[in-house]
């Protein structure tokens, strides 16, 4: 029977209705939501084929029609919902978080699918009475498992985080295998030609190469279009919303590819890159808005799979049940035989962190099936080229499979979670909880007192909740174990990844303010923080230093514009990597600012004074590092710099602006109308500040060219013509510029920073600074170099190539002496590398300005 439009709609409403009192039934009975589902799915279809079937009911007739012939097939159950369901949930991971556990996931939904689709048909071809391939089909549809039901059960009992990513990164990528392998082994029944086994792997790691190319780039497409149409927040969620299904068609409809693949690259690739592109109230309002709409799909696709289940049961026997057993014991030895026996030999290759026992079990029990197997087997069925014996064996067995999982696993899962002790804290938030009660208390107490102060409550009734908040405080004080539960080791580790956190958060604050930062350079920033999160975890404070450093050198973007300014003087794109840099570095040195301040407001009261005293010197000399690199850009280019940092402050200021009339506007001391009227004045000044800054790469190199001592005497007309020709180099801490026995080919004259190296006649090692030329000694000797010059601190250079000075000395001679004047004044030991000391006593690293007091240095600092 057809249903027309109107019918199909009230239906959906229907059960969108019924859909909407799952959760809080789920809560008050303490069952998951899926095992409801399945039920209350189960309990309709089979009502509907009952009231179909009766005699004397004609009033409910027409609903009950409606419901059993619901226009949806196997193909709209996967197209309609599985792109929606997959791109939630990649994008609702942490991919940083999944990249650490990548090979125990692809172990889970790839080897783990192939194990228990050889071992549940094996099992069952002795007793099915159907083909091996037919046993084998069977056992790839219910490989895929559901994370649904599994998810919501670790998120309601507050179960390890590590525990959820597992699962969830796990059923990312199971339903792809599961899928492809259903699509082989269907080819080949109803084809009925034998399955070629290497041909059969090619396709596979085909399908799924290719799907990962596609969604990626797919993804990265959309990310630039989002970019491009920037601040119309409803334009760029409809994008995401278009994103799922075109990469899914495009790949399982048109190019071969695995759509369930494509579509969960481009999830993952749109959480990765999504925090630097959306805006941050977009980015939030996007992944609400998807959370919302994976519940609708989630609960719909398998309430409609679910009423089908009486159908597919028609005509079981009680072989059936025999069957189902079976494929279900089978199952759930495959799935362990994976866990137990294949993991640990990732961890002992070091291929995958640990997995403890109690996760292993956790995950072996809760690989619950689903929708997808419902709709896979209903494809079976829908099949005219399969006969009826498989369909009935594969309906049957199938369905009866996810409802074993369900209600057995399901509803026992719950309390597996609990008896293992998954949902307690770890030991490290478990002894920081008393430290934080205890002080959130105290704090939360003199609050209430001020509150009640104000809104003039009783003495007795403010002093009853206060003294029950400070009682509940001392208590907390007392059975604090803190200081002897963790090792100071601990604690600095916990502290620098918090303080790495925090820096993630204030990045993402900083791009709410408009136009503050490029999104190029917010993406860099908040790689950079996740890496040194990932170093913190891995190797503690060792890492977050080493990861700091690492994050200050310059780019591989900037290496090759350096390449391109020096080889073909192409002055374009290293002109936009250092107006990046600057703003990198400018940036960075706000958070700097921020975290300190943060360090020592916040995380002194918690982790006490020696350990926020260690933690504040890793800072401090990471902020030096820091201070020294933008030093060098901004004594050079202190006009851009100030211009810069002028057009951030105007933009902080002109959101705090827009803050204060939206809070009047709220308070209603303005009304409506006025309010728009200074947002978009707001916005106009907005706009002018959009304007480009612009950058002169090669601005006052002639100027420079003259502080060098080695220049004195060249006439001002030749040092114009050598600053044409002259191309810039930014050396970063250790890098080597000059190796000991290489060719002289450039000449470097070090405008700013330190580099060490040692004399032709000496074997101890000397300091370059600030008006030296490197490299000049050895080729004037006419010989290699002497030794190795490595850079101690950011340097910043002026590369003379060796043709233009062999000119400069064959016309200027004087240049020659000079040069061999500092030579011997060294190796005497009476000239030393220069150093710049502000006129407020501080001492920084780049070279010659106006302003600044050029100061000789001897001992090697």
């Amino acid at each position: 029977m057809e249903i027309g439009l109107a019918a199909v709609l009230l239906t959906l409403v229907f059960l969108l209705f019924l859909i909407s009192f799952i959760p809080p039934l789920a809560k008050k009975i303490n069952l998951p939501e899926t095992v409801i589902i399945a039920v209350l799915g189960i309990g309709l279809g089979a009502a509907s084929s009952l009231v179909n079937n009766s005699m004397g009911l004609d009033l409910l007739e027409g609903p009950a029609g409606a419901l059993l012939s619901f226009p949806i097939s196997s193909e709209g159950f996967l197209l309609i919902f599985l792109p929606l369901l997959v791109f939630q949930g990649a994008m609702g991971i942490n991919v940083r978080s999944l990249t650490h556990e990548i090979a125990t996931v692809l172990l889970l939904a790839i080897v783990a699918v192939i194990v228990s689709t050889a071992t549940i048909g094996f099992a069952l071809y002795p007793f099915a009475q159907q083909s091996l391939v037919a046993c084998l089909l069977l056992g790839a549809i219910v490989a895929t498992t559901d994370p649904s039901a599994v998810a919501s059960i670790f998120r309601e009992i507050g179960a390890a985080a590590r525990l959820s990513r597992l699962v969830e990164g796990e059923a990312l990528l199971n339903d792809a295998a599961a899928i492809a392998i259903f699509t082989i082994l269907v080819s080949a029944i109803t084809a009925h030609h034998q399955i070629s086994f290497s041909e059969a792997c090619i396709d596979f790691l085909t399908n799924f190469a290719g799907a990962v190319i596609i969604g990626v780039s797919v993804a990265r497409l959309a990310l630039i279009m989002i970019t491009a149409i920037s601040g119309f927040p409803a334009a760029e969620i409809t994008l995401s919303l278009v994103l799922p299904y075109g990469v899914y068609i495009l790949c399982d409809d048109i190019l071969g590819f695995s759509g369930v693949v494509a579509t969960a690259s481009a999830g993952l690739t749109i959480s990765a890159f999504g925090p630097s592109t959306f805006r941050p109230q977009t980015w939030r309002f996007l992944r609400e808005l998807w959370e919302q709409i994976e519940f609708w799909a989630s609960t719909l696709v398998f309430m409609l799979a679910a009423m089908l289940v009486p159908r597919m049961m028609i005509g079981m026997t009680k072989w059936d049940l025999l069957l189902i057993f079976i494929a279900s014991l089978a199952g759930l030895i495959a799935r362990a035989a994976v866990i137990f026996g294949l993991l640990p030999l990732l961890i002992l290759t070091r291929l995958s962190p640990p997995v403890p026992l109690r996760f292993k079990t956790t995950m072996a029990w809760g690989g619950l099936r689903g929708a997808i197997t419902l709709a896979l087997a209903l494809a079976v069925n829908e099949n005219p080229h399969i006969n009826d014996s498989i369909t009935h064996f594969v309906g049957i067995v199938a369905t009866g499979f996810v409802l074993t999982t369900l209600l057995i696993n399901g509803t026992t899962l719950r309390s597996l979670v609990l008896f293992l002790k998954l949902d307690r804290l770890s030991p490290i938030d478990e002894a920081l909880r008393n430290q934080i009660i205890g002080i959130g208390l105290s704090h939360v107490a003199q609050r209430v007192a001020h509150v009640s102060d104000e809104l003039s409550f009783g003495a007795r009734t403010r002093g009853g909740v206060i003294s029950r908040l400070e009682q509940r405080a001392e208590k907390e004080k007392a059975s604090n174990n803190f200081e002897t539960a963790l090792t100071d080791k601990d604690r600095v580790n916990m502290a620098l990844l918090t303080i790495a956190n925090q820096e993630r958060t204030l990045l993402l604050d900083l791009f709410r303010v408009q136009g503050m930062s490029s999104r190029r350079v917010i993406e860099t920033l908040l790689r950079a923080t996740e890496a040194i999160v990932d170093a913190t975890q891995l190797e503690g404070r060792y890492g977050y230093v080493k990861t700091r450093r690492k994050s200050l050198q310059p780019s591989w973007r900037l290496r090759l514009a350096q390449m391109l300014h020096r080889r073909f003087h192409i002055d374009r794109p290293l002109t936009a990597c250092m107006m990046e840099r600057f703003e990198t570095l400018i940036i960075s040195h706000l958070v700097s600012t921020s975290l300190i301040r943060f360090v020592r407001e916040r995380m002194e009261p918690t982790l006490g004074l020696r350990i926020t005293e260690i933690v504040s010197e890793v800072l401090g000399r990471q902020r030096k590092l820091l201070d020294d690199a933008l030093a060098t850009l901004r004594l050079h280019y202190s006009g851009y710099s100030e211009a810069l940092e002028g057009r951030l402050l105007r933009q902080i200021a002109l959101r705090l602006e827009d803050e204060e009339y939206a809070t009047l506007a709220k308070d209603n001391l303005i009304s409506q109308e006025l309010h728009r009227e200074l947002h978009k004045s707001i916005e106009r000044q907005r706009n002018r500040l959009d304007t480009p800054l612009r950058f002169n790469l090669r601005s006052g190199i002639e100027q420079r060219l003259r502080s060098f001592p080695a220049f004195n005497g060249v006439p001002d007309a030749a040092l114009h013509e050598l600053a044409g020709r002259v191309f810039i180099c930014f050396l970063s801490p250790g890098e080597i510029l000059i190796r000991k026995g290489e060719r002289i080919r450039t000449i470097y004259a070090q405008v700013a920073g330190l580099v060490e190296t040692s004399t032709s006649t000496e074997t101890q090692e000397v300091m370059l600074g600030a008006g030296d030329l490197i490299g000049a000694n050895s080729h004037i000797q006419g010989q290699r170099a002497h030794n190795t010059v490595r850079s101690l601190q950011f340097s910043h250079m002026l590369a003379i190539p060796k043709a233009d000075f062999d000119r400069l000395l064959q016309a200027f001679p004087i240049v020659k002496r000079q040069i061999m004047k500092r030579h011997d004044m060294r190796l005497k030991g009476s000239l030393g590398a220069n150093v710049v000391i502000t006129r407020e006593g501080n001492t920084i690293s780049p070279a010659h300005e106006a302003g600044f007091i050029i100061s000789p240095i001897v001992e090697k600092r």
